[in-house]
């Protein structure tokens, strides 16, 4: 009994479902570090200062004032008269705490004065105001 001969084909690897995996892995990453680059709180215009930095803590919160007046503490509306408790509530054993104060540009100073008259009789609480540099994006 006589086999047909198999003829010799070169091996392949098809890399086109790698390259697939590829790009919707990097796609993914790309998507979710906009999502991580946008500030917390509502949106509000910021003032601009030569000397805006970054401040670099691990347990930071955000006050947001908009130009109405209106407080907003992370995610949940606040009052003035409530924001106490709020932010003693959030506090983790003797940690500081940052406050970032996204005040919009348009508040009154003496609103923007009040809040932090409030916030500096709470223990363990820094404050930081946030601003935008003169010449780059946002900057708490």
């Amino acid at each position: 009994m006589h086999l047909p001969e198999d003829p010799e084909t070169t091996p392949q690897i098809n890399i086109v479902p790698m390259i697939d995996v590829i790009f919707v892995v990097l796609t993914f990453f790309i998507l979710s570090s906009l999502f991580l680059t946008r500030a917390e709180g509502l949106p509000v215009n910021l003032p601009s200062a030569a000397t805006s930095e970054n401040q670099l803590q691990q347990h930071t919160l955000t006050l947001t004032i908009t130009s109405n007046g209106d407080l907003q503490l992370g995610n949940e509306a606040a009052t003035l008269d409530s924001l106490t408790e709020q932010i003693q509530a959030r506090q983790i054993g003797d940690r500081p705490l940052l406050m970032i104060i996204r005040a919009d540009e348009e508040v009154a100073h003496g609103q923007v004065i009040a809040v932090m008259d409030q916030l500096r009789t709470i223990d363990n609480v820094e404050l930081a105001i946030a601003t935008t540099a003169e010449n780059a994006g946002e900057q708490p």
